[in-house]
């Protein structure tokens, strides 16, 4: 094995570990924070540069593709549960639901650029790459690795657990939604574009779909068919939107590298 993996390696087993640890005690809403010292104190080890981790703000189009990731998936399953007659509005306060879901979308924005996609998309993907991973390589290992830093959150009591039958179905989201952040983060050079789709995710899928056993503004109660993050419909447009951006970016850069791996 490649020695220089010690690090990449020891830093998912160390951040997977203490969120374990804290989804398991009771901390669950604070277990993703140690993913910001992990982030630095690997970061400062490696002498990683800024544009390696990722810190740097990309091109304002690659926004635009970050934007679009939750709204064409997440607004694709809402249409086809409204066909469905599976949406229930009777409850529905669109005022309080916008708020809360620009405010979701705000905090997880702030918050994921040093915790989540910091740690996965930034540190993680810099130190892969430096230990010789190939690009395509980097983007499924750190989106696997991402997914399982989640499974204690789905696994343990923690309040965001869905019913023991839908964590298959999330695990392998969680996989397909870290392709898809880790898409925007190779094309973009920047773990802020990924952030900021990540933030949009969230803010749409858990105050309009909701999470675990609480029932969002759609009113929806079959998530196990209709959740953007644990239904078989939201795996399957999420999977399919996946694959059609990598697609389009491969045509588009004539399957070459990224922007920020070209230079």
């Amino acid at each position: 094995m490649n020695a220089n993996l010690k690090w990449p390696i020891l830093g998912v087993l160390a951040a997977i570990a203490i969120t374990t640890s804290m989804d398991a005690t009771g901390l669950s809403a604070f277990s993703a924070l140690p993913l910001a010292p992990l982030l630095i104190f690997f970061w400062f080890l490696q002498r990683s540069s800024r544009t390696e981790v990722g810190f740097i703000l990309g091109n304002w189009r690659h926004y635009g593709l970050a934007v679009l990731y939750p709204v064409v998936v997440i607004g694709a399953v809402a249409c086809i549960a409204a066909a469905a007659g599976a949406v229930d509005l009777s409850q529905t306060n669109w005022d309080k639901a916008w708020l809360n879901c620009a405010r979701v979308a705000l905090a997880t924005f702030l918050v994921v650029i040093l915790t989540e996609e910091g740690f996965f998309r930034g540190w993680l993907w810099a130190s892969l790459r430096r230990a010789n991973v190939s690009p395509t390589r980097t983007w499924i290992w750190s989106s696997v690795a991402f997914a399982l830093w989640h499974l204690s959150a789905v696994a343990l009591d923690t309040g965001f657990n869905p019913p023991v039958a839908q964590i298959p179905v999330f695990m392998v989201n969680a996989a397909v939604m870290g392709l898809a952040w880790g898409l925007l983060r190779w094309i973009s050079g920047s773990v802020i574009v990924a952030s900021l789709s990540h933030g949009m995710w969230n803010g749409f899928a858990y105050i309009f779909f909701g999470f675990g056993k609480k029932v969002g503004a759609l009113g929806i109660v079959n998530t196990a068919i209709y959740g953007p993050e644990v239904g078989m419909l939201g795996l399957l447009i999420n999977a399919a939107f996946v694959f059609a951006l990598w697609r389009w970016w491969r045509a588009r850069s004539g399957g070459g590298a990224a922007p920020s791996e070209s230079g």
